[in-house]
């Protein structure tokens, strides 16, 4: 079964699958946010559907105490927009240190600190579904 995982940003959104068998995440892209949400909400949904996943795995921004606050609200109220344009269940995964871990692994790419830019938010949506993936089997 397939998979989709998402980092929702305050800028951007990271977008990134997995292999048919649910193995191994990739990252696909990402996409600037706009001021108009439930354009960028149906912008993902297209997305998403393409991949046709079994489920939606998105980072939820838990703190070093194991608290959550406003991002994770804002990943809340988020969840409930995307919750009405895609008909497949969604889950919240920690996303503590993931954009950290994939700026780690595109520097061992050796990708510069510009081209970073441009991939970090799949990247780090990558590390989360990658994380998600593991938990299941372990």
């Amino acid at each position: 079964m397939r998979f989709v995982g998402l980092d929702y940003g305050q800028k951007r959104i990271g977008i990134a699958v997995c292999d048919s068998d649910g193995r191994i995440a990739l990252p696909v892209q990402s996409f600037t946010r706009t001021k108009d949400l439930k354009g960028d909400i149906r912008r993902l949904g297209d997305l998403i559907k393409e991949y046709e996943p079994g489920k939606v795995i998105v980072g939820y921004p838990i703190g070093l105490s194991g608290k959550s606050g406003s991002s994770a609200e804002s990943v809340k109220r988020f969840l409930a927009d995307l919750s009405q344009e895609v008909k497949v269940e969604i889950l919240l995964h920690d996303e503590r240190f993931s954009t950290t871990e994939a700026s780690q692994r595109l520097k061992e790419a050796n990708l510069s600190a510009k081209a970073q830019r441009a991939v970090i938010d799949a990247s780090a949506a990558a590390v989360i579904l990658q994380s998600w993936l593991d938990a299941r089997v372990s």
